[in-house]
């Protein structure tokens, strides 16, 4: 081997290793939320809890008093027992009255228009004050008490849905009819006040195109809820866990 030869095996020898240019890293796929069909397939949910509803009540109180003497009162006092399971006991007591209807009724403001068609629209929980007039006191008020305990013992059997009275320009009715449990006091050319429970929607609402006016609308709903004894919950999670498993194998 000649010097030259020499020369190059000693530095090709120590020379550093050429390193492989590095593998591609495949790209990712892009994130996807997951579908509502393949969450409901998924196992292991279990309901967290061990009472259920026993009891769903709503009473609803309006009172009009007017600068003539007149007071317009309408309530409705709502229940809807669960605590036997399956479909809910449905209770419910209206009443209405009108004193001093021989009163007269006060004057109207003069020019005064008020115009709530909006509230059509509107779900959820709804509370609207419109009011056309001078030295007036409106109030809505909703309250919401979630209490442990039993279902309270059903109202007496009503012989009519909705009951309503009238007099000298004066309507007042309280009931459910068409899906829709309502108070309702009403004064020719002056105004109304409303509570209502439908489907998706509970509101209050007063109109007023009058003065010196009081107006005031109570709207209380009530939860009860009651505690599953040990034997319930063991068929309940039994239950679930048999339905969370189905298509579950060959």
């Amino acid at each position: 081997m000649n010097t030259a030869t020499w020369c190059l095996a000693l530095l090709l020898a120590g020379a550093p290793a050429v390193a492989a240019p590095p593998e591609p890293v495949p790209a990712r796929a892009p994130l996807s939320e997951i579908s509502d069909a393949e969450l409901g397939d998924m196992r292991g949910r279990y309901v967290v809890g061990n009472d259920l509803v026993a009891w769903f009540g709503v009473t609803m109180t309006s009172v009009w008093q007017t600068t003539s003497g007149q007071t317009l009162q309408g309530a409705l006092q709502l229940g809807m027992d669960f605590s036997a399971g399956g479909t809910p006991t449905l209770s419910f007591e209206p009443t209405v009255s009108i004193t001093a209807a021989d009163a007269p009724l006060p004057v109207a403001a003069s020019g005064a228009t008020v115009d709530a068609a909006g509230l059509a629209n509107v779900s959820g929980l709804v509370q609207s004050v419109q009011v056309a007039g001078d030295h007036n006191a409106v109030s809505n008020v909703t309250a919401l008490r979630v209490r442990e305990g039993e279902a309270p013992a059903p109202s007496a059997p009503q012989e009519a849905a909705t009951r309503t009275a009238s007099a000298s320009g004066m309507q007042v009715s309280a009931g459910v009819a068409d899906g829709m449990a309502q108070v309702l006091l009403q004064v020719d050319g002056q105004g109304l006040a409303m509570q209502w429970l439908r489907s998706g929607s509970a509101g209050q609402s007063v109109q007023l195109a009058a003065s010196g006016q009081q107006i005031h609308n109570q709207l209380q709903i009530d939860l009860v809820r009651q505690s599953l004894p040990a034997t319930a919950n063991l068929q309940r999670d039994v239950a679930q866990a048999i339905g969370l498993n189905r298509g579950v194998g060959i």
